[in-house]
């Protein structure tokens, strides 16, 4: 099998409307959780979310474009412009050698809810040719090889919090068999919108302090009450190691594992002790030949759930043992809210750079320790660290679990 490495990567989120500023604001303990602007909350019982802010897409496509791409496509291609221009992966001399692979977990919701609002008030005649277009997950896929000239291999992973990281395993397993020399892949999402944010609402699954923003989203804390919805995308170049070194690419990590499985528990709720988490965890250290003890730090998917963080906890303990008291864990989401299906790739974007800069981003809002949740999750400041093999952990509702295997590149 061949072996896949990173040669760059983007994002757009939250903290930062490129990697190095989202850096930044994540080894400085900011949260980009505020109070929703862009559209009336007042009647809605959260009314708060991790928000991109400042961003234009007409610096990426023309105003009409622009007005006919749902936004977490306009994000996505934002992410993935980035992500190549920071690999200096020359797409035009092997296209039909690039593919691409973004995942979503919902898409352009934004477009449902307009579409409908027309059907109903003006009639079929006035709905939008475009609407399909913009509103199907996959076509951020599409759009960013259509906008990159990538050719090859071009899928899309639909698989709820999941999505990203099932994305990002597909592509490893292209390159690994050698049906891609490179594949840009991540994940992008854009759901605060009302019929979004209405729906986790009637969940009774998001944090309601809405009265302290910042303060809302807080992994493993005892005072969790639910978590806060984020939007944004990242993208990450996985290239064929032999393909990376002749060309000379600058090799930022390898992937070295990948594994998932299914819950076949509940729809929303994980299944209890983190059952499934622990196989698919097993499955990814299996698949990058290693042992739990090699293990230095988790990204945990610490959502700021009850269940969530507390059975994550339960899977970690149960796969790594005493070794699991010796990792270094953390959370982004305390800082981004929940990119829902981008989570994967936002934290993958971060795993990389904190294996490259020894440095692991705080799980803010960490104020009271729960007996359930009793790891070191990094609190509140950010900590130096070796890590040379790294795990990130993604799941998502209906049972989806994901967890890929990051490394130092020696």
């Amino acid at each position: 099998m061949k072996r896949v490495v990173i040669t760059g990567f983007g994002t757009i989120n939250p903290l930062g409307n490129n990697s190095e500023d989202f850096w930044l604001s994540a080894i400085g303990g900011k949260s980009g959780v505020e109070r929703i602007s862009s559209f009336d909350v007042s009647d809605f019982s959260t009314q708060i979310a991790g928000t991109v802010k400042n961003f234009d897409p007409e610096t990426i496509f023309d105003k009409k474009e622009a007005r006919r791409t749902s936004r977490f496509i306009l994000l996505a291609v934002a992410a993935a412009v980035e992500a190549v221009a920071h690999s200096g992966l020359n797409i035009d001399a092997e296209a039909e050698h690039i593919g691409v692979e973004i995942g979503s977990g919902i898409g352009g919701i934004e477009v449902l809810e307009e579409t409908v609002r027309v059907l109903v008030e003006k009639g079929p005649s006035r709905v939008s040719p475009f609407t399909v277009p913009m509103m199907i997950t996959d076509m951020a896929s599409g759009q960013v090889a259509i906008k990159l000239g990538a050719k090859g291999p071009n899928s899309c992973s639909v698989t709820a919090c999941a999505s990203s990281a099932n994305s990002m395993g597909n592509a490893y397993r292209t390159i690994q068999r050698g049906e891609a020399v490179a594949m840009i892949t991540g994940g992008a999402e854009s759901t605060i919108t009302p019929l979004g944010l209405a729906s986790f609402c009637a969940a009774r699954s998001l944090s309601q302090r809405n009265d302290d923003p910042t303060k809302a989203s807080r992994p493993f804390d005892a005072g969790r009450d639910g978590f806060v919805m984020g939007e944004g995308a990242a993208v990450l170049i996985f290239e064929e190691l032999e393909h990376a070194k002749a060309r000379g690419a600058t090799i930022y990590g390898e992937v070295i594992g990948f594994g998932s499985s299914g819950d076949a528990y509940h729809i929303t709720a994980p299944a209890p002790e983190g059952e499934g988490a622990q196989r698919a965890i097993r499955m990814a250290l299996r698949s990058a030949a290693i042992e739990p003890g090699d293990v230095d730090y988790v990204n945990a998917h610490g959502t700021s759930t009850e269940l969530n963080d507390k059975n994550e906890t339960e899977a970690i303990k149960t796969v790594f043992g005493e070794h699991a008291y010796k990792l270094r864990v953390n959370s982004i989401k305390s800082m981004t809210g929940h990119l829902l299906g981008a989570a994967g790739a936002l934290e993958a974007v971060q795993t990389i750079l904190t294996i490259n800069r020894s440095l692991i981003p705080p799980t803010i809002n960490y104020d009271t320790p729960d007996p359930n949740c009793d790891l070191n999750y990094t609190p509140n400041v950010a900590a130096k660290a070796d890590v040379n093999i790294a795990i990130s952990n993604s799941f998502g509702f209906g049972g989806h679990n994901a967890v890929l295997v990051f490394s130092r590149y020696n």
